[in-house]
């Protein structure tokens, strides 16, 4: 009797230690890059390299400067999507990890705009298309490094392994930042800003290391040994699910809309027109960030044990009904309260950073993965993270109260709730994925 081939699924690969060290490591070192500019940008960058326009203009200027990144990450996502599709996660995860720490590096060596005048912002924005272009591809490889070796059962889980990566990042980032607030005034905007940015190369070694060690999944390997790698997925993609694409793309806009009007724009709103001190806000910001971690654990587990689709409607709909308090409780100009708005903030979001990875995961088809839940995670992040700050300094200049603010962002949020009640998960008979493969090797086992 012929003896049964084993199927890939069987074969040895990475433990669950190393999948978490790659897909988290490597995230939290490209959102610390990511989460030190756009502090930065509310900091420092108006003064430093857009000193000729008002303060408001100013600020506007730098947070579009931080816009620009957004801008790139839809290209991004399409272009390293479609070599992630073709040749494999791996490479795509050091790649994206090259771009977006070399770029964040040579932005703590950039000259000022009183140093080279024009030039400076010039070079700012051009590192910064080239980090948003690396951070692109990012997070949707690092998700499927992680759920494409799960299984069935698993995926949220595994999925939210990239997920700690955000809030890692804002708290190595706001650490960083803490670590200089100490110099004085001018010594922060002369040198103190540029610390964060210049000990991100020692970070992005170290992620390299992790990454390197990399394999693709087993079910991904399969599609490589049967020839069945699209050709351009880009194009299959729009052409075989563009209703899945648009409707995780809107759902995607909702986590990004509260995560920057806390992360960005409140520490402009914060001192500037409340009065908080940088550090505490920093401080308060910080302290969120581990009740945001513990709070996609929870909610991964609970996507595993009742789906992914319910879980982030619900955090979806958290997101509509709190952007109104946060600001109130900020209003306060009370350390407590704020606090208490920053730590349900990071609680919206981690209900549905918990859920994103398995959900995204289970709604495109293996050939297409890649490119699907980058582009749409991306696209999310362009409408929610980017444009949020703009919007929001624009109309607290216009109305002069944030009422105006936290009902854009309660909107968006409403999209994201709609869009994700409307999603449909793949069955499992449609997808060659890790169910057929861990089914397989079950019963070759």
């Amino acid at each position: 009797m012929a003896t049964p081939t084993r199927p890939a699924r069987a074969t040895a690969g990475p433990s669950k230690k190393g999948i978490f060290a790659a897909s988290f490591i490597g995230t939290s070192i490209e959102w610390y890059d990511y989460y030190i500019f756009g502090t930065a940008a509310a900091l420092v960058f108006g003064t430093a390299f857009y000193p000729e326009f008002d303060p408001t203009a100013g600020t506007i200027a730098s947070f579009a400067t931080f816009a620009v990144g957004f801008a790139a990450r839809p290209l991004g996502a399409a272009v390293i999507g479609h070599f992630g599709d073709r040749i494999g996660r791996k490479s795509m995860l050091v790649l994206t990890l090259l771009l977006t720490g070399g770029s964040t590096f040579l932005i703590g060596v950039l000259p000022t705009y009183a140093a080279i005048g024009i030039g400076a912002p010039l070079l700012l924005v051009a590192l910064r298309l080239i980090q948003g272009f690396g951070v692109g591809g990012e997070w949707g490889g690092a998700v499927l490094i992680a759920t494409e070796h799960a299984g069935p059962r698993r995926r949220a889980v595994y999925g939210s392994f990239a997920q700690f990566g955000v809030p890692i990042g804002v708290l190595t980032s706001n650490l960083a930042f803490l670590a200089v607030s100490g110099v004085s005034d001018d010594d922060f905007l002369s040198w103190g800003w540029r610390i964060p940015f210049l000990i991100s190369i020692v970070l992005v070694v170290v992620g390299f290391l992790v990454r390197s060690r990399l394999q693709d999944a087993p079910e991904f390997q399969q599609v490589k040994e049967e020839d069945e790698v699209s050709r351009i997925p880009v194009a299959e993609l729009f052409r075989r699910q563009p209703r899945t694409l648009v409707l995780a793309s809107i759902a995607s806009i909702a986590p990004p809309a509260v995560g920057y009007t806390v992360i960005v724009y409140m520490l402009t709103y914060g001192t500037t027109v409340v009065g908080y001190d940088r550090t505490t806000l920093l401080w308060l910001i910080l302290a969120s960030t581990l009740v945001w971690v513990a709070t996609i654990v929870a909610a991964a587990v609970l996507s595993d044990r009742f789906g992914s689709k319910p879980v982030f409607a619900l955090g979806a709909l958290t997101a509509v009904v709190w952007p109104l308090p946060l600001f109130a409780l900020v209003n306060t100009g009370n350390e407590a309260a704020a606090l208490l708005a920053f730590v349900v903030a990071a609680m919206v979001q981690g209900i549905m950073a918990g859920a994103q990875g398995g959900l995204f995961t289970e709604i495109f088809e293996v050939r297409t993965r890649y490119s699907g839940i980058s582009i749409a995670y991306q696209l999310g992040g362009m409408i929610g993270g980017a444009v949020t700050p703009i919007v929001a300094t624009a109309l607290y200049g216009a109305y002069g109260s944030s009422t105006p603010i936290a009902v854009y962002v309660a909107v968006l949020s409403l999209l994201s709730l709609l869009a994700v009640l409307g999603i449909r998960v793949l069955p499992r008979r449609a997808r060659a994925d890790a169910d057929r493969l861990g089914t397989s090797a079950a019963t070759a086992g």
